[in-house]
């Protein structure tokens, strides 16, 4: 079991979602804000490790649908400031256990870095459940 910082925008339907199937799995759970978090480019960008910056940006953020902001035509250090500025640029969610931090919600790289195996056979087809759902595209996506 890992004890998980889990920063999320509340009430988002796929963050609600990965929750769930992290607490199937056995994780403890500490869900933080991650509009309000007071962030500093050096904070941020730990998340962000080797990614390319467009890999930072939450694709559903409406500066970026509307084309106001084109991740592949910024520069790190200014991605973070606009990040800062306005923390719905920023892909969610971001997670961290230990000295680990991670962006986005890849199931492969969740399940290698924490594993999800279910807890107990009661949690098995809420967990089997949740796996099959597309947990990383926001739901409320237009294309």
């Amino acid at each position: 079991m890992a004890t998980i910082i889990f920063y999320e925008k509340p009430g988002c339907i796929n963050n609600t979602k990965q929750k769930a199937l992290l607490e199937a799995a056995g994780h403890l759970v500490k869900a933080r804000n991650l509009l309000t978090e007071n962030w500093t480019a050096l904070t941020l960008s730990s998340f962000f490790g080797d990614l390319p910056v467009t890999a930072w940006f939450n694709p559903t953020a409406p500066d970026l649908k509307s084309g106001k902001i084109r991740p592949d035509q910024i520069e790190a250090s200014e991605a973070l400031e606009l990040m800062i500025e306005n923390p719905l640029l920023i892909r969610r969610p971001l997670m961290q256990v230990g000295d680990r931090k991670e962006v986005g919600f890849d199931l492969k790289i969740v399940a290698d870095w924490i594993g999800l195996q279910p807890i107990n056979i009661e949690q098995k087809p809420i967990l089997e459940s949740l796996i099959k759902q597309d947990l990383e595209t926001c739901p409320n996506r237009k294309l």
